[in-house]
């Protein structure tokens, strides 16, 4: 009869697999890098033609509104409407001199919705940069 001893017994419960972990690991990595992307942009637009690449900005300076062919406001990732993103940027433009707003509208998009929010810009004394394709861009 074959004795166990109790040493024996305690070297195999500190031996982990880890492979199941580096699996889990790697898998959420994928997940991450894939769904990134998607996160950055919130409506798929075609912006116009024309103007210049961008200046270096600090990135805590910028909001950015998109306006939708349809004339829908999404305003930093949230649908609003223009009375809540005026709401909004006033707040933040009492806390951030140097702010500045990026307005994205698709090409397609009439214009009311835009001159709306330049008008709401220039009644408060916001800044604002028009997004656009630079010149010579493949899309």
């Amino acid at each position: 009869m074959r004795r166990f001893s109790q040493r024996s017994s305690l070297v195999t419960l500190s031996e982990i697999n880890i492979t199941p972990l580096l699996d889990l690991a790697f898998v959420l990595l994928i997940i991450f890098v894939i769904t990134t992307p998607l996160l950055e942009q919130s409506l798929e637009l075609k912006l116009p033609k024309g103007g210049r690449p961008d200046r270096p900005m600090n990135e805590r300076d910028v909001r950015t509104v998109e306006i939708s062919p349809r004339g829908y406001y999404v305003f930093d990732g949230k649908p609003m409407t223009v009375a809540q993103i005026e709401k909004a940027l006033v707040n933040d433009a009492r806390a951030n001199p140097n702010l500045v707003l990026r307005i994205r509208a698709d090409r397609s998009s009439p214009l009311d919705p835009f001159v709306q929010v330049a008008d709401m810009c220039a009644n408060h004394g916001i800044k604002i940069s028009i997004r656009t394709d630079p010149r010579g861009s493949k899309r």
